[in-house]
């Protein structure tokens, strides 16, 4: 079964930007369903990243997705390594400032792609960062997805995807 794995501004845009709790109930009802099922998870970096803001999005959060819905992101140490030895290779392209804050325990972005890479095949990572490879300035997550065969897809794409309408 594939698994769709959802990075932090999934939720941060979802909520600011484009479904509203307000205005859009059935999209988190569904995001919810999707969750128990099992479809869709993250990462705890990501939970972490969205406790900042303590608004009514990580209320959301903690109250309505299950337990389990946030993995450790531990258990890809492995190939947390392979995208950190990428990163580093690209050096003599990236600023440091991007390498480091990439490369930064606390941020989701590298421990995302680890944890999709370990099951590559079933996972698919959703994100709105597009592919960016010229910039210097940020290492945007398709870039190491499009390095390591890890499939990512938007929100929209992955809605139709699984065959979810409103």
């Amino acid at each position: 079964m594939t698994q769709y794995i959802l990075d932090t501004n999934f939720f941060v845009q979802a909520h600011r930007m484009h479904y509203p709790f307000d205005v859009f109930p059935s999209f988190w009802s569904k995001i919810q369903e999707l969750a128990v099922n099992g479809i869709i998870v993250s990462i705890d970096k990501v939970k972490h990243e969205l406790g900042h803001n303590k608004d009514m999005l990580t209320d959301w959060v903690s109250n309505n997705l299950p337990d389990n819905f946030f993995q450790p992101s531990q258990v890809c140490i492995e190939a947390y390594s392979r995208i950190a030895n990428w990163a580093f290779s690209k050096s003599g392209h990236y600023k440091q400032a991007a390498l480091n804050e990439f490369l930064d325990a606390d941020e989701a972005d590298a421990w995302l792609v680890a944890y999709a890479l370990t099951d590559v095949n079933n996972r698919i990572l959703i994100t709105h960062e597009v592919s960016q490879p010229e910039a210097k300035s940020r290492i945007k997550i398709p870039e190491p997805c499009n390095e390591f065969g890890v499939s990512f897809k938007n929100t929209i794409a992955m809605m139709r995807e699984i065959g979810v309408t409103f």
